[in-house]
This record gives structure tokens, sequence and C-alpha cells, in this order.
């Protein structure tokens, strides 16, 4: 007599065949994105890297030939590229410092109640929302300009002249726009970080005798460091591709004295018309970019776990 052994069926059971069935679709309609994202981050930057490695100048587009790595070894001499980079570090920092200093005063003001909090909240955060161009033009033709520019005219009637902000201070007259322009995102992220604080705290710290400055050094600023380590991060990653107000204000002048890594890949492309050079010197950005993102992230979440 024969005992027959069954064997185990190798189909997946009911719900897993289900759930299987029911991912179809999902992965359906995040496929339009997933193409989206292809088309506009890795094939711009699968252009960039064929044409890094060519010789290729849009007044001559029929001469083109592969010159491997001598677009990298001309941008990486080329004194101009330094520069840019040295003055993208100062842009990046000083605007990083006065943003996250007003910013942190600004969310301690709102956060007191007085006549006009909303109004005042308001005022303070539209900045944020008008574009950089407009911006510039604001900056350039209705405050900073020598002529009729609201600071000269408040210089001419305090007796000490006029300033032509574009000419002299240059740089300085870069970082005071693009700091006007995103101090309200560094007093909105740190205006929400501060009112979770714990009102508790504040007071017991009150009631052992803390003074107003010894609440904002010991209370305060640790409970604010994730959210200014968070504001650091997302603004620096926007500091380094500033364009608009350096094209519209000082077009990278005088000389080389505002322009930064962004302005300088623009000159090379469209100015000079080395698409080679810039693609080079484009992808030497994202390198630097990349760098500096991955220790920002690094740095948050660092934080984030403490």
């Amino acid at each position: 007599m024969t005992s027959s052994i069954a064997t185990p069926s190798h189909s997946p059971p009911p719900k897993t065949r289900a759930r299987s069935h029911r991912s179809v679709p999902a992965r359906l309609l995040v496929a339009p994105s997933v193409i989206a994202l292809v088309l506009w981050m890795v094939v711009p930057l699968a252009m960039a890297i064929w044409f890094a490695f060519q010789r290729y100048n849009l007044l001559i587009p029929d001469n083109r030939e592969f010159v491997g790595f001598a677009n990298f070894a001309y941008i990486l001499t080329d004194p101009a590229l330094w520069i840019s980079i040295g003055i993208t570090l100062v842009l990046v920092v000083s605007v990083l410092a006065i943003t996250i200093g007003l910013g942190t005063l600004c969310a301690v003001l709102f956060n007191q109640d007085f006549a006009g909090r909303g109004i005042a909240r308001v005022l303070a955060i539209s900045p944020f929302f008008v574009m950089p161009t407009v911006s510039a033009l604001i900056w350039k033709n209705m405050l900073m300009h020598p002529v009729n520019g609201l600071f000269a005219q408040i210089t001419r009637g305090l007796g000490l002249g006029a300033i032509d902000w574009f000419a002299d201070f240059p740089l300085l007259a870069i970082i005071i726009i693009v700091s006007w322009e995103w101090m309200p995102f560094a007093l909105l992220i740190l205006l929400t970080a501060i009112q979770s604080l714990d009102a508790d705290q504040m007071e017991a710290a009150r009631m052992d005798g803390a003074s107003a400055t010894q609440l904002f050094r010991f209370v305060v600023l640790p409970h604010l460091s994730r959210a200014i380590a968070v504001v650091a991060m997302i603004e620096t990653i926007f500091f380094l591709t500033i364009f608009a107000e350096i094209f519209v204000t000082t077009g990278g002048g005088p000389g080389l004295a505002t322009t930064n890594l962004a302005y300088y890949i623009y000159l090379k492309a469209l100015l000079e018309f080395d698409v080679g050079g810039a693609s080079a010197g484009g992808l030497i950005a994202v390198v630097l970019a990349n760098i500096v993102a991955i220790f920002l992230m690094r740095s948050v979440a660092r934080n984030l776990d403490t």
C-alpha cells in the first residue's frame, strides 16, 4: 500500500497575491513623477558631463572635439574660479549670520504680546514672497540708487553725501539684499520653534532668579538649536546658487567683486560661449554643493539625535 506525499504549493498566499496586484496601480501612478524627475535632472546632468569632455564653443558649433580633462584643467587653473569660490563662501557665511541672528532676535520679539503683533508679523515675513528679481530692482532703483534712492536722500540730509553702493560696496549691497529676502524664512522657522517651548520651563527659570539674558542663553537658544541647524542647511543650499540679485544689480562687477560660482558659470556659458568650460565648472560646483549638503545633513541628523 503506497502513501502519496503532497508536495507544498509554491503559489503565494491569497493575501500576498492580492497585495502584489494592488501594488501595480501604485507603481503606475508613481511612474509619471519618476519619468519627469529623470527628464528634469538626470538628462541635463548627463549632457553636462558629455559637454565637459568636449571642446565646444557656441560661436563655432561645428568645430567640436573630445579633449578629455582639458576643460577641467583649464577651469581649475583659472584664477577667476577661485575668486568666485571665495566670494561665494563670504556671501553664504555673511547672509547666514545675518538671517539667523536677526531671525532669532525677531522670533523672540514676536513671541511677546504687544499691540499690532499680527500686523507686524505679516510685514516681517512679506519680503520672503517677493521674487528675487523684483527685490533686486527695488533695492537698486528705490533704496540704494546714488541719486534718487532713499538711502542717498537720508545721507544727504545728514550732510554725509550720497553712497554709490553698487560701485563702492558691491558685495555688501548683495549681502544686504539677500539677507532682506531670507530673514523672514528664518523668522518663520524659529518663531514656530520658540512657540513650542514649554511655558512652565520658562516660569521655573524665572522663579529661580534667571534674568532675561540668562533665559535667552540657557533656555531659549538650546531649544532653538535644532531649528537653527535646519535653517542653516536649507539656506546654505539656496545661497550657493544666488544669481538673480547679482545679474540685476552689479552684473558680477565691478571686475569680479560680486562674481560668485553660479555667476562665473553663467559668464563662461553665455558670455564667453564656452559650453565645455562652463559644463566642467558646473560639475565642479555640483561636487562642492554635494559635499556641503552631505556635511550639513549629517550635522542636522546629529543634532536631531541628541
